[in-house]
């Protein structure tokens, strides 16, 4: 927008002008507004109201305590200590934090400036009357300060937006806590899975190897055909198969298990503890309606801090719009040795009056292009909160259908378990064949597999769950450990910043 012609003045009204820079300031641009929508207040699911319940224990900063598993805990601290990717949001965190410094600086004057000068001179003068030689030293020494005026709110705004950024770059380290223990819980329980999955197969790998050897010695003796062998021996060899892959699977996750608690890839001994099935929680506990807690979500948080640091910057770009008032002053100090001359303080100082009247539209295109920019994260924000929300039913009402799955499977695998029974009885008795046998056998394997995988499923989904409501965003651990922290010190003057970062983030909710 260009300048209203009010502010074309007289010389008299820039002493005013002047005068009202010294007492206060306006603040330029909109204020942030919230781009929450209206639907949001009341947002809540038949799908979470069936998968979740109110209750004040295990708190959700702590969700993964519902599974009572101290492998499970133990795992979850060494990732807080030791993951790479926490330790790089936490010092994102501090850079953040000293942003914000730099921008709270300029409320002071921004030109501090002494100068020391000390010149050796050698004049030769020819020709003319009076042709001479000499030579000296010319020495000076000033101090020199400039101070902008915030008059229009352009470093308030700075700051505003640097504030604003540094409470967004806390909310991603919490949602980087949130995406790890959900991660390494996820991981833990799959390994555990594809463990029973491998003990599963190789028990069934077990009992075909003996029906191998049963219809081999029947076939040497002429009591059954060679085709009974043969489908023994093709049953037994599929089963033998599975075996590498899911030994493989194993291998990869305990890998994948061992960076996200910064360890490189190798053996966890700590997971020899637990080799029982995974333990199958039917709810979420919350203590909290889910709408609130979706807003409470750190990522969710990030986003609409992202906005107001954006918002602010409008302000920043509208202040060039307008004149700035800077009041300088200088003191300089010069001498010489040469014998005669003598020595000067001056002392200098007034207000200094700069405004881009003709820019060709490029300051009110920058206040578009920030405009633009705003109103692109609050259209992110919004969709952010409608992605939290699908996030959260889809994972509410997997662990409803999970549930369902695994009742049937478990059900399943009784009646398999029977039907093997009944068909081995009913060929040794000469009644049926060893085909049926073999279906058995395949059934009951396939139907404890199926049974491993919807147990997975079930606890997967209510991690998931957990996840999508922000749940473990809190952590006691610093956001810079000790051993980093000393060597950014000795590297770098941190001052107190370390310090501050060496205790836990503050367990609130931050508002821009």
């Amino acid at each position: 927008m260009p300048p209203p012609r009010s502010l074309l003045m007289r010389p008299g009204h820039l002493i005013l002008l002047g005068l009202l820079g010294l007492s206060g300031c306006v603040r330029l641009g909109p204020d942030f507004q919230p781009p929450a929508e209206a639907w949001i207040k009341q947002w809540d699911t038949p799908a979470l109201a069936h998968a979740s319940q109110r209750a004040l224990t295990p708190d959700l900063r702590q969700w993964w305590s519902i599974f009572n598993d101290p492998v499970l805990d133990r795992l979850i601290a060494e990732s807080d200590a030791h993951n790479s990717d926490l330790k790089i949001a936490g010092l994102r965190v501090i850079e953040a934090r000293a942003q914000l410094g730099i921008a709270q600086s300029t409320l002071y004057p921004q030109l501090q400036q002494a100068s020391a000068d000390s010149l050796y001179v050698n004049r030769r003068q020819s020709g003319g009357n009076n042709p001479q030689d000499s030579h000296f030293w010319q020495k000076s020494a000033g101090f020199d300060i400039g101070w902008e005026l915030d008059f229009w709110g352009r470093f308030s705004r700075a700051i505003e937006s640097s504030d604003a950024s540094y409470f967004a770059a806390q909310a991603n380290y919490e949602d980087v806590l949130v995406l790890l223990r959900a991660q390494v819980a996820d991981s833990y329980f799959s390994l555990r899975t594809s463990e029973a999955r491998l003990r599963v197969a190789r028990e069934n790998a077990k009992q075909q190897l003996r029906n191998v050897d049963i219809t081999e010695k029947l076939f040497k003796s002429g009591q059954s055909a060679e085709l009974d062998l043969q489908q023994a021996k093709t049953q037994y060899l599929g089963t033998l198969s599975t075996l590498p892959t899911l030994e493989d699977q194993i291998q990869r996750t305990r890998n994948a298990l061992s960076v996200l608690i910064g360890q490189p890839p190798g053996a966890l001994p700590q997971l020899s503890e637990n080799p029982g099935l995974i333990p199958l929680v039917d709810r979420a506990v919350l203590q909290d309606v889910p709408a609130n807690l979706l807003l409470r979500r750190p990522d969710v948080r990030a986003a609409e801090l992202n906005v107001a640091a954006q918002s602010a910057l409008i302000g920043v770009a509208e202040s060039d719009f307008y004149p700035s008032l800077t009041l300088l002053g200088s003191i300089v100090w010069s001498a010489d040795t040469l014998k005669g001359t003598s020595r000067s303080l001056d002392l200098i100082g007034g207000p200094s009056l700069r405004w881009n009247v003709f820019d060709h539209g490029q300051i009110s295109n920058n206040v578009r292009v920030q405009d633009a920019r705003l109103q692109q994260l609050i259209e992110a924000y919004r969709d952010k909160v409608r992605q939290a929300a699908r996030e959260a039913d889809d994972a509410a009402y997997g662990v409803i259908k999970s549930l369902e799955r695994e009742q049937i499977l478990a059900q399943a695998e009784v009646t398999a378990k029977r039907s093997l029974v009944l068909a081995s009885i009913q060929y040794r008795e000469g009644y049926s064949d060893f085909q049926r046998v073999l279906d058995a056998q395949r059934a009951l394997l396939d139907q404890q597999d199926n049974y491993l995988v919807a147990r997975s499923n079930a606890v997967s989904n209510l991690i998931a769950l957990y996840r999508s409501l922000g749940g473990g965003w809190y952590s006691a651990q610093p956001i810079i450990d000790p051993a980093t922290r000393q060597q950014m010190e000795q590297r770098t003057d941190w001052g107190d910043l370390l310090h501050e970062a060496a205790s836990p983030l503050p367990d609130k909710v931050k508002q821009p």
